[in-house]
């Protein structure tokens, strides 16, 4: 017997989802913001149990461990990453991440950034190199200022990195590996290849600035893994949908991995229903985020924004609202108010009793009677209405003139408010009709009538997982690594393919090492090229995804060169110019995914297992309760009515229904559809 084990750890939980055959369990844990490796060993350790097995023996038997976390996003949230230096050219001090204008603190403190007299062209000549005297004298000035990481980002280097290259050979030469006072060093040129200085500057500096903290966990947790008879790699979630050991992995790459993971998970459920088009919503204890496939491609941003800074490194793109099942909520100057600010895991909402006494959603819920105190996730939690009661009366009821449960009332419409005005907006253009919303996430089953009532949306998906749906959807992840090459290789007026075919087999060269140290064979790798197009200088760049090899084809390229030109034009640039700027080759290997299975259907009524008084518009309100492991494919539901698990509770609204299929995803459609 076999297993696979992914595990994603959020702001409030981390959800494990182990896999062994066609059996698949969940786990769920609280997350511990002080140390992420205590939280995601405890969901190991949940995960053995679950299937009934000593620990050291399931991991002895388990094939692939991969993991989605937190801890980079955390460290730019809370602000303690490691003391930046940051080395730019002189003259562009200005572009340094030091002052934003308000909190919280700056990445990078301003006595800790310094210019360095050198000079590259636009088009990668050296015109001044750096001086060896100069640069270290620099480097040491920084680190007797309390640098404990060096950047180095020099202007024009994604056109040439020979300047980045030698400015950290002298500082190595002067502070070598193997001395204990050596200090990391890292190229801005390393990280990013893509135009835009200021970009570049902040994307290598984010990704010094999380890289400690990030590096010593992770061999941690890898570490504690082989010491508990694991004998396989520790995967770690990319931004870039795959999966990568901690070797292998730039801190950056992390950032966002969970949600990435999702919108994967949500595309693979779209395609079970043959859905081109497919919302993705996670509300989970802290944030709500929302994620877009549109014709079976999830969205991507080329310069994404991480937590405010504008990078230059592709990434799946999602958008994170502050509205989770632990949004704070309170009154100010009569108007009430729901996020973004959240309880998090310590200390919670108030019902937790951890010591929380604001109100959250989740306190909102428990009062409106959707959640059943003594069966919170299955039992294993007990949730106090009391003091859930004496935070809303206290800060929200009593500031309004509202009794507790039309305060609780107002909390739920307010946050399914703000949820549903993002969903709508992500479904700008869409068709209602041939577009569905995959909703997961602890809190998420509770709002999702509401959220896509309210964004005109009129169907609805939840997995069994879709409580750990972001574990779940690790599970669809492969190894993979993505490589960049910058070109520049005009595309008017001819096929010139020598340059791009020399950067392919440079990138496959070094994919293939990548994987035999990832202890991957090489055959049945998988290539795509990601091509980076533009109409001119300093001109918006597109993205085009191509097969590996394709520009071989005459016919193929030159197509592929004007559906590009096609592109920029309707994006408002010239049609002219058409540049090349950068390729990447993205090369993945296939690892053993959770599969997706049918069931026989029946017709056999539900039995409800009893009754909840709910209270909404019309008062309060006896609402039929089942239980969600009771209901087999065939399961027709009509709203109003409450369905609990050991993860979640799902809410189906008055005028929706809901429908138990064959894969035993719960269907939501609308009654006025």
């Amino acid at each position: 017997m076999g297993y696979s084990i992914d595990i994603d750890t959020g702001g409030t939980f981390t959800d494990g989802i182990v896999v062994s055959g066609q059996d698949a369990r969940t786990v769920k844990v609280p997350t511990t913001p002080h140390d992420l490796t205590v939280c995601l060993a405890a969901c190991i350790q949940g995960c053995a149990d679950a299937f009934g097995q000593p620990l050291e023996s399931m991991l002895a038997q388990t094939s692939i461990v991969r993991f989605c976390n937190t801890i980079g996003t955390n460290t730019i949230i809370q602000r303690d990453g490691a003391r930046i230096g940051l080395i730019l050219s002189r003259g562009h001090e200005q572009l340094a991440p030091t002052d934003r204008g308000e909190a919280p603190a700056p990445l990078v403190s301003p006595d800790l950034v310094a210019g360095l007299t050198e000079a590259m062209s636009e088009t990668g000549d050296s015109l001044h190199a750096p001086d060896a005297a100069e640069a270290l004298a620099i480097a040491q000035a920084l680190i007797d200022r309390g640098a404990r990481a060096l950047v180095i980002a020099l202007a024009n280097s994604e056109r040439n990195s020979a300047h980045e290259q030698l400015v950290r050979a002298i500082i190595k030469r002067e502070y070598p590996r193997d001395y204990l006072g050596s200090v990391p060093v890292f190229l801005a040129s390393d990280i990013s290849t893509r135009s835009g200085y200021a970009e570049r500057v902040n994307t290598a500096t984010i990704n010094a600035y999380i890289h400690g903290k990030l590096a010593r966990l992770l061999y941690k947790a890898g570490e504690d893994l082989r010491q508990r008879e694991y004998r396989g790699v520790l995967f770690i979630g990319h931004n870039n949908g795959a999966v990568a050991r901690v070797a292998k992995t730039r801190a950056i790459n992390t950032y966002n991995s969970g949600p990435t993971a999702g919108l994967l998970g949500a595309r693979a459920i779209g395609q079970l229903y043959g859905l081109e088009n497919v919302i993705s919503t996670d509300m989970g204890g802290t944030s709500f985020d929302i994620g877009v496939v549109r014709e079976s491609r999830t969205s991507l941003t080329l310069e994404p924004d991480v937590e405010g800074f504008r990078c230059n490194l592709p990434m799946m793109s999602i958008r994170a609202l502050g509205a989770g099942g632990g949004s704070l909520a309170s009154v100010a100057n009569g108007t009430l108010r729901v996020g973004p600010r959240s309880a998090g895991a310590v200390p919670g909402p108030a019902c937790f009793n951890r010591g929380g006494t604001q109100p959250t959603v989740t306190d909102a819920n428990l009062v409106l009677g959707l959640l059943d105190p003594e069966y919170f996730l299955g039992g294993t939690q007990r949730l106090d209405a009391a003091r859930a009661r004496m935070a809303i009366e206290q800060h929200v009821a009593a500031p309004l003139g509202l009794g507790v449960e039309a305060a609780a009332l107002r909390i739920k419409t307010e946050i399914e408010r703000l949820m549903g005005l993002g969903v709508a907006e992500a479904a700008r253009g869409f068709d209602a009709r041939t577009t569905s919303m995959v909703a997961y996430g602890g809190a998420g089953p509770l709002h999702t009538c509401a959220v896509a009532a309210r964004a005109g949306l009129t169907r609805a998906v939840l997995t069994p997982f879709s409580a750990v749906f972001s574990a779940f959807s690790s599970s669809l992840m492969d190894v993979g690594h993505l490589y960049y090459r910058r070109l520049d290789l005009s595309l008017d007026g001819g096929t010139k393919i020598e340059s791009l075919s020399a950067a392919e087999e440079s990138m496959r060269l070094e994919a293939h090492r990548d994987m035999r140290g990832e202890g991957l064979p090489l055959e049945g790798l998988s290539y795509e090229l990601r091509l980076f197009i533009s109409a001119g200088k300093d001109a918006q760049e597109i993205m085009v995804h191509a097969p590996a090899g394709l520009y071989r084809n005459c016919r193929e390229w030159l197509g592929l060169i004007e559906g590009a030109r096609t592109e920029l034009i309707r994006q408002g640039a010239a049609g002219k110019n058409i540049t090349l700027t950068s390729a990447s080759l993205f090369v993945s290997a296939a690892t053993p995914h959770i599969e997706f299975s049918r069931r026989e259907l029946r017709s056999t009524p539900p039995e409800a297992r009893g009754q909840r008084q709910v209270f909404g518009e019309d008062g309060w309100a006896a609402v039929g309760v089942f239980e969600r492991a009771t209901l087999g494919p065939g399961t027709v539901i009509a709203g109003p009515a409450l369905v609990d698990s050991t993860q979640t509770t799902l809410y189906v609204e008055a005028g929706w229904r809901l429908t138990i299929d064959a894969y035993d995803n719960a269907l939501l459609t609308s009654c006025a559809r």
